[in-house]
């Protein structure tokens, strides 16, 4: 028997990251409809053409189209890459006042459609485009969500999984914060399988802790090493956002560390930035306020300031 209903993901921004995802996407076999809107017409349209054409091997059939702004109005989640990208030396934040003027005018475009599904942003500085599609579509603050520090939670696990030789899936760690250099890692909600990670160093015999302070720099800036040697980062992200999707669409409860509004947790209002949720159909189902010690307080409460003091100009 045929559903009535199939899941439309459209993707707005036909850059790496948008294909990177659209291509994840397919291999992953996640949704059923798949729409590219770029300002680049032609485009989206040979992007759409590429992927179709690799059909025959994916594990499940997906409609891809170059589309429009009006095939918006039955999409279940809208996805957003477009925007300048980081140029080499330059950091999340300096984009800022481009990207929102960016991001305002593809916000209403989109709203205008008769949008009413649910927004995953991508492109930098996140967590304040993010607000920015929050307050320009006037939609639920659980029905807009920003990629906020998955991937920098996909970093660190990565990266502890290779320091510890522990497959990366038994490696439960997280980055809360901004996307970007005011991060910070919960290092006292961290384990290795279900083993808290400061027991794990002392039973190898770590004496202190630099090994993971050293871990963290170069997850914090693992973008300007990428950045500096291929230009842009696109991957990574890209499998990223799939992940979200796949939390929506199946209605997973999954707890990932999106870029989410704070409305008291944590101390904190009226801004997005990363942090634990529970996300399924509805969008962000609730926030997940872990206990910080003294100093993760003090350094997500800097992370916030900083987003803040950014944000001010352009909101």
């Amino acid at each position: 028997m045929n559903k009535e209903k199939v899941n439309r993901v459209v993707v707005v921004g036909t850059g790496a990251v948008g294909c990177s995802y659209a291509y994840s996407l397919i291999n992953q076999g996640v949704a059923e409809e798949l729409v590219l809107i770029d300002v680049n017409e032609a485009k989206s349209e040979g992007e759409a053409m590429d992927l179709n054409h690799g059909m025959p091997f994916a594990p499940s059939p997906i409609n891809v189209w170059s589309g429009s702004y009006q095939d918006c109005e039955s999409a279940d989640l809208v996805v957003i890459t477009a925007g300048l990208a980081q140029k080499p030396g330059e950091t999340r934040l300096e984009l800022v006042e481009k990207n929102t003027r960016i991001f305002k005018q593809i916000v209403r475009n989109i709203m205008e459609s008769g949008f009413n599904g649910i927004f995953l942003v991508a492109t930098n500085p996140v967590d304040i485009l993010t607000y920015v599609t929050w307050k320009e579509s006037g939609l639920p603050k659980e029905r807009v969500i920003g990629s906020g520090t998955v991937l920098d939670s996909a970093r660190l696990r990565s990266a502890l999984g290779k320091y510890f030789h522990i497959d990366t899936r038994n490696v439960h760690a997280a980055i809360i914060g901004e996307h970007g250099d005011t991060e910070l890692p919960v290092w006292s909600h961290a384990m290795i399988g279900i083993e808290p990670i400061d027991r794990v160093l002392a039973r190898q015999g770590e004496v202190n802790k630099e090994c993971l302070d050293d871990i963290f720099v170069n997850v914090r800036d693992a973008a300007y090493h990428i950045i500096e040697r291929k230009g842009a980062t696109y991957y990574g992200i890209g499998m990223s956002l799939v992940r979200i999707t796949k939390a929506i669409l199946n209605n997973e409860n999954c707890i990932l560390t999106v870029s989410a509004y704070l409305n008291g947790e944590y101390g904190q209002h009226d801004v997005y930035i990363g942090v634990p949720a529970k996300i399924n159909r509805a969008g962000i189902q609730e926030l997940v306020e872990i206990q910080l010690n003294d100093q993760e307080k003090e350094q997500f409460n800097h992370s916030v300031s900083v987003l803040k003091e950014t944000m001010r100009p352009v909101i």
